[in-house]
C-alpha cells in the first residue's frame, strides 16, 4: 500500500461547480482510507474557494491558475505541491468517490507491484447503476475505444483487471512514477488516461482496474469531453493525431505529417456518408492544429523516450482488433429490427403498377423504339461525347455565339447527367427517357404516396394518378424536356423533403433533387421558397432545431448552382431573366392569359387543346373534359376536414401555391426566339399543384372514408375518370397529333456534322430569313445545336452578348465589297448555312432567302456545298482561326466556381447515400408523415385483395421523431434516414489510415488497418 496519498482536485468555476466541489470534498472525508493531503487547483477566480469554510476543512492548499488552464495543466501545477514519496490521486471538482474508492485503488497497487496506475469504475452522478467508463483501449491506428461504457452496471465487467488505459478521472498514480506519468496538455482534454496507460506500459508498468472503486462523475466536468458534438469531435481527433506523431518512429513522423490533409479529405467523405456533417469542420481544424504543434510533439516524444524501457510491441496484446470492435458495435438486430412501416414495393403491388405503366408507355410511344434521336417541340440532340456534355454544364465558353463566356444554366448539368447514363449515344438517352417516362412517373408517385398511406391500393392509385396528370401528358406530346423532368422529380422531392428534418440522409437527397427540379423549372423558385419557409416555421415551433439546420442545408446545392447565373443576370440583364425556362426557347401552344385560359389552368390543363380533347372531339363537347378531373379535386378538398386535417391542409396549400405559380407565369415573357417573346410554360406550376391535389385525395381516401366499399368506389371512379381523360394524349403519336419527330440527329447539314463529329470546334454561321422580313443570326459550334448548349444568357438577352455578327451578316447579303471569308474566319467560322423558318414561310421571307442565295453565290471565297434538307450550305475558302480559350482571369473564375459547385454537390450526394445504420434508424419510424397517434396503422402483412379495405388494422402509436440531444455526438444520435433503394451502401465510419506503431530504435512494425465503427 502507498505510504502516502495526495489528492489533486482540479476545479473550474461555474454555476454548478460549487455544489459539485462540496460533494466531492464530502466524499473525501467519508473515505474509509482518506488521503493524507488534498490540493485544490482552481482554474479561474478562486476567491470563493479560499473564503469557504467547507473547503478549508478538507483542502490543505489552494492554487489559483488562469481561467484557460486545462485539466492536464492543472494536474501539473498541483504536482508541484506534492511531496516526494506520495502517490497522486487525480480528481476533478465533479468527481465524487464512493467510501471504499481510495482503499480499493490503493489495494490494487499493493497487490500488483508492476502496476503504475490504478483506475476506478466511473458511474453516472445521477444514476450510479449506469456505467460511464471502465478501461480504455485503442485500435491499430490509435483511435480510443471504451472497454465498457453506457451500460447498466451489473458487475458484468468486474472480472477484468488489466487494460491499456483508463479515463483519467479518479486514477491513482504510484509514487515512484508520478513525476514521469503526467497528463499531456497537448491532448486537449481527450485520451489523457489512455496516453498515461501507453506510457506506463512502455515504462514496464501497467494499468490495473479496480471495479470495486466506484467514482461518480458528471458529463460537464473539467476532465470530461465537451458536450457539444463539434467540440468533442475536434478534441478527440486532435488527441488521436497528436498521439500518432508522438508514438511513431522518428523516420515515420514526416510521412504521418504529410498524410494529415489527405486523410482529412478522406475522412470528410466518410463523415458525410455516415451522416455526420457536424464533424467535417472539426476534422479539418484538428488536422491543421496537429500539423503545427511541433513543440508539443517534441516534448511528448522526449517524455516517452525518457521513460520507455520496453518495446512498442508490448502494447499490442491490449489493443482491440477489427473483429472484436465489429462485434462490440453490432447490436445483433441487423437492419430490419423495430420497423413500424414496411415499404412492400413488390408485395404491395407497386412493382406491378410500374410494369403496367411500362406496357402502356410502349403501346403509346411504339415508334420511339426505332428512333435514334428525339426531335420536335423544344427537343434538340445532345452532344456526341460525355466530356462535351459536362463542358456545357460548367462555367466557361458557351456552345453557341462568339466569345460568349459565363455561367451555364443548371439545366445543362441535368442534361449532362442524363446523357452520361447512355454514354455511347447520349441523344438516345432522351429517347429512353420518353419511353420510360410513364413507368418512372408511376414509380415516383407510388413512393411519394408511401408518405401518406400504408394501403397498397391507395399507393398504386397515387402513382397512376401522378402519371396521368394532363400537364405531364401534354409535355410528353409537345416535346418539353424540362417540364417532363420536373414532373418526374417532384414526387421524389416530396418523398425526401417531408422527412428532411428527421435525418441528414433525407436532407441530402432532398437538397440534390430540389436543385435539379429548380434547374428544370426556375419559375418554381418562389413557390418552393414559400413552402420552405412554412416548413422552417413548423419545425421550429416543435423545437426541432436540428431539423431546422437540415432544412437550411437543403438550399446549399441550389445556391451553388444558381448564384453565378443570378450574379451574371443582375450585372448584364435583369434579375427576372433567372426565371426563364431553360433549354431551347420554343413558342409552343399554351393557354392565353385571359379568363378562359385561367379557368383551364385551374382545371389542370396548360394548353387550350385540353390534352388533345379538342382535336378528337368538337371543341364545344371537349370543353367538358375538365369534369373528368372533378373526382380527384373533390377528394382533395375533403382532406381539409379529414381526421388527418393538418396534412390535408398542408397539401391543399401546396396545390394553391402551384396554381398561383401557373397563374403568375402565364402570359409572362422573359425569353426570346429570334426576337419573338416566348411566354414561361405554366405547366410546371400545374405539376406542383397536381402533387398537392393527389396527396390531398389520398389523405381523404386513407382517413376520412372508413367504409371499405365506399373507398373502393371512390378510387374506381377517380381512376377511371383520369384514365379516360388521358386517352387522347396517349394516342396522339399514333394519330399524328404529337409534336414528336424522329430526329434530327443534327440540326446542321450532314457535311458539317461529319466534319465536326466528336464535338470538334467547328463553327457554323446560321442565317434565317424571318417571316417579318428580318434576319436571324446564330452561331453553332460542333456538329449540331444541342439541348445542353442552350443558355439563358442569350435567350433572355436584350442586348448583344459576345461578338455581334448582325452587321457583318447583313453585309454578306448586300452589295458591299469586302473580304468576307477573312472577316468570318477570324472568328473561327468555317461554314455558312442559309436556313428557313419552321412551318409556313411568308412571301417576304421566301424572297429574302432567294436574294440571299444569289448574294452568297456571288461572294468570292464562298464554296457552295449545295442544297440540303437543312438549307443551303457554303464552305469558306479561308482557314478559320482556332477558337479562343479562356483568359487567365476567366480560367481562374471557372475553376473556382466549378470547384465550389462540385464540392457542395458531392457533399450532398454523400449525405444522401444510405448506410446500414441510417436505414435501420429510418425503419424505426413510421413512413407516414403527420399521422396522429390514435390513427389506425395498416399492418404490412395483408392479403393482396384487401389493399383498399383495411380490415386488418390495429391501433398503433407512432413514435416521436428522434432528435439528438445536446450532449449527443452524431454517432450517438440515431438519425433516421429513408432508404431509397434496395441496394444500400454500408460505409465505414473510419477511413483506413497508414499508421505504423513501432520501436524507433528497434523497428517492429505492427500491422493493422482501421476498424469499421
Amino acid at each position: 500500500m502507498p505510504t502516502r496519498v495526495h489528492a489533486i482536485i482540479v476545479a473550474r468555476p461555474g454555476p454548478s461547480s460549487r455544489a459539485q466541489l462540496l460533494r466531492t470534498l464530502d466524499a473525501l472525508t467519508l473515505q474509509t482510507r482518506p488521503p493524507e493531503a488534498v490540493t485544490l487547483v482552481v482554474c479561474g477566480d478562486g476567491t470563493a474557494a479560499r473564503k469557504s469554510e467547507e473547503v478549508g476543512r478538507v483542502v490543505e492548499s489552494i492554487i489559483e491558475a488562469r481561467g484557460s488552464t486545462s485539466f492536464a495543466e492543472g494536474v501539473q501545477i498541483g504536482l508541484a505541491r506534492v511531496p516526494q514519496g506520495s502517490a497522486v490521486w487525480v480528481l476533478a471538482h465533479d468527481t465524487a468517490p464512493h467510501p471504499q474508492a481510495l482503499a480499493q485503488l490503493a489495494g490494487a497497487l499493493e497487490r500488483s507491484p508492476s502496476a503504475a496506475i490504478a483506475a476506478p469504475k466511473l458511474v453516472d452522478v445521477d444514476n450510479d447503476r449506469e456505467l460511464v467508463s471502465l478501461g480504455v483501449t485503442m485500435t491499430a491506428l490509435g483511435r480510443s475505444v471504451e472497454l465498457a461504457a453506457g451500460e447498466l452496471d451489473q458487475g458484468q465487467h468486474d472480472g477484468r483487471d488489466d487494460a491499456l488505459g483508463a479515463d483519467i478521472r479518479g486514477v491513482l498514480i504510484r509514487s515512484e512514477v508520478r513525476d514521469r506519468l503526467v497528463p499531456d496538455p497537448a491532448l486537449d482534454g481527450a485520451d489523457e488516461g489512455l496516453d498515461l496507460g501507453v506510457r506506463a506500459r512502455l515504462g514496464g508498468g501497467r494499468v490495473v482496474l479496480a471495479p470495486g472503486a466506484r467514482v461518480s462523475v458528471s458529463p460537464d466536468g473539467p476532465a470530461a469531453l465537451p458536450q457539444r458534438a463539434a467540440q468533442r469531435a475536434f478534441v478527440t481527433r486532435v488527441a488521436q493525431l497528436h498521439r500518432r506523431l508522438s508514438y511513431a518512429p522518428a523516420a515515420a513522423v514526416p510521412l504521418h505529417w504529410l498524410t494529415f490533409l489527405p486523410l482529412a479529405l478522406w475522412r470528410t467523405i466518410i463523415h458525410l456518408i455516415g451522416k455526420r456533417p457536424a464533424a467535417v469542420f472539426p476534422e479539418w481544424g484538428a488536422a491543421l492544429t496537429a500539423m503545427f504543434r511541433f513543440g508539443a510533439v517534441a516534448r511528448s516524444r522526449r517524455s516517452i523516450r525518457a521513460f520507455r524501457s520496453t518495446r512498442w510491441s508490448s502494447i499490442a496484446p491490449l489493443r482491440i482488433t477489427r473483429g472484436e470492435l465489429h462485434r462490440r458495435l453490432d447490436d445483433g438486430h441487423g437492419s430490419e429490427g423495430g420497423a413500424v412501416s414496411e415499404l412492400n414495393f413488390f408485395s404491395g403491388g407497386g412493382a406491378w403498377a410500374v410494369l403496367g405503366a411500362l406496357i402502356v408507355s410502349i403501346a403509346a410511344f411504339t415508334s420511339l423504339l426505332a428512333w435514334p434521336t428525339l426531335g420536335g417541340g423544344a427537343l434538340l440532340p445532345l452532344r456526341d461525347t460525355v466530356s462535351a456534355l459536362w463542358q456545357d454544364a460548367a462555367w466557361g465558353q458557351r456552345g453557341i455565339g462568339i466569345d460568349v463566356t459565363g455561367p451555364a444554366d443548371p439545366f445543362a448539368g441535368v442534361i449532362a447527367v442524363i446523357g452520361t447514363l447512355w454514354a455511347g449515344a447520349p441523344s438516345l438517352a432522351m429517347v429512353l427517357l420518353w419511353l420510360l417516362a410513364l413507368p418512372l412517373a408511376v414509380l415516383g408517385g407510388w413512393f411519394a404516396a408511401t408518405r401518406i398511406t400504408d394501403r397498397g391500393g391507395l399507393r398504386i392509385f397515387g402513382g397512376v394518378a401522378w402519371a396521368l396528370a394532363p400537364t405531364f401528358l401534354t409535355a410528353l406530346n409537345e416535346g418539353r424536356p424540362s417540364a417532363v423532368l420536373v414532373h418526374l422529380l417532384l414526387p421524389w422531392l416530396f418523398h425526401s423533403a417531408v422527412v428532411a428534418h428527421r435525418s441528414w440522409g433525407a436532407a441530402g437527397a432532398a437538397s440534390v433533387i430540389l436543385a435539379a427540379t429548380l434547374a428544370c423549372a426556375p419559375s418554381l423558385a418562389p413557390a418552393f421558397a414559400v413552402l420552405w419557409v412554412l416548413a422552417i416555421i413548423i419545425v421550429l415551433t416543435r423545437v426541432w432545431f436540428h431539423g431546422a439546420v437540415r432544412l437550411l442545408w437543403m438550399l446549399a446545392p441550389t445556391a451553388a448552382l444558381f448564384v453565378p447565373l443570378v450574379i451574371w443576370q443582375v450585372q448584364n440583364g435583369s434579375i427576372w431573366a433567372v426565371f426563364a425556362d431553360p433549354g431551347l426557347v420554343w413558342a409552343g401552344p399554351q393557354v392565353t392569359p385571359d379568363g378562359v385560359g385561367r379557368l383551364l389552368l385551374a382545371s389542370g390543363f396548360p394548353t387550350g387543346d385540353l390534352a388533345g380533347w379538342t382535336e378528337v372531339l368538337d371543341p364545344t363537347v371537349a370543353m367538358w373534359a375538365p369534369v373528368l378531373i372533378a373526382p380527384v379535386a373533390l377528394l382533395a378538398l375533403a382532406a381539409a376536414v379529414a381526421p388527418r386535417w393538418g396534412a390535408g391542409v398542408t397539401l391543399l396549400a401546396v396545390t394553391m401555391t402551384g396554381l398561383a405559380t401557373a397563374f403568375v407565369a402565364v402570359g409572362v415573357s422573359v425569353s426570346f426566339a429570334h426576337g419573338t417573346p416566348v411566354e414561361i410554360w405554366p405547366g410546371t406550376g400545374l405539376s406542383l399543384a397536381w402533387a398537392g391535389l393527389v396527396g390531398g385525395a389520398l389523405v381523404t381516401l386513407d382517413t376520412a372514408i372508413t367504409m371499405p366499399r365506399l373507398r373502393v368506389i371512390a378510387v374506381t371512379i377517380a381512376g377511371l375518370c383520369l384514365a379516360i381523360c388521358a386517352v387522347p394524349a396517349l394516342t396522339a403519336l399514333h394519330t399524328d397529333r404529337s409534336a414528336l419527330t424522329n430526329g434530327p440527329q443534327s440540326t446542321l447539314p450532314a457535311y458539317v456534322a461529319a466534319e465536326a463529329r466528336g464535338d470538334q470546334p467547328v463553327s457554323t454561321l446560321v442565317l434565317t430569313p424571318l417571316n417579318d422580313g428580318a434576319l436571324a443570326v446564330d452561331v453553332v459550334w460542333g456538329p449540331s445545336a444541342t439541348l445542353g448548349a442552350q443558355t439563358t444568357m442569350l435567350s433572355t438577352a436584350t442586348e448583344p452578348q459576345g461578338v455581334d455578327l448582325s452587321a457583318l451578316s447583313v453585309d454578306l447579303l448586300s452589295a458591299r465589297t469586302f473580304d468576307a471569308p477573312a472577316e468570318l474566319a477570324q472568328y473561327g467560322i468555317a461554314y455558312v448555312l442559309l436556313d428557313q423558318v419552321d412551318g409556313d414561310e411568308s412571301d417576304a421571307a421566301r424572297a429574302f432567302r432567294v436574294e440571299a442565295v444569289t448574294a452568297l453565290d456571288q461572294r468570292a471565297g464562298f464554296v457552295k456545298v449545295g442544297e440540303t434538307d437543312k438549307g443551303v450550305l457554303w464552305r469558306l475558302d479561308a482557314e478559320p482561326a482556332e477558337r479562343k480559350g479562356l483568359t487567365l482571369a476567366e480560367a481562374g473564375t471557372a475553376s473556382t466556381i466549378t470547384a465550389i459547385q462540385l464540392i457542395v454537390l458531392f457533399a450532398a450526394l454523400l449525405l444522401a447515400v444510405p448506410t446500414r445504420a441510417s436505414r435501420r434508424a429510418a425503419r424505426a419510424q413510421s413512413r407516414i408523415v403527420g399521422r396522429s397517434p390514435e390513427e389506425p396503422l395498416v399492418l404490412p402483412h395483408r392479403r393482396e385483395d384487401d389493399f383498399l379495405h383495411g380490415e386488418d388494422e390495429v391501433q398503433f402509436e407512432e413514435p416521436a421523431p428522434v432528435e439528438p440531444e445536446a450532449d449527443e455526438t452524431p454517432e450517438e444520435a440515431a438519425e433516421p434516414e429513408e432508404p431509397e433503394a434496395a441496394d444500400v451502401v454500408e460505409a465505414p465510419e473510419e477511413p483506413e489510415e497508414p499508421e505504423v506503431l513501432e520501436d524507433p530504435e528497434n523497428p517492429e512494425t505492427v500491422d493493422g488497418t482501421e476498424e469499421e465503427r
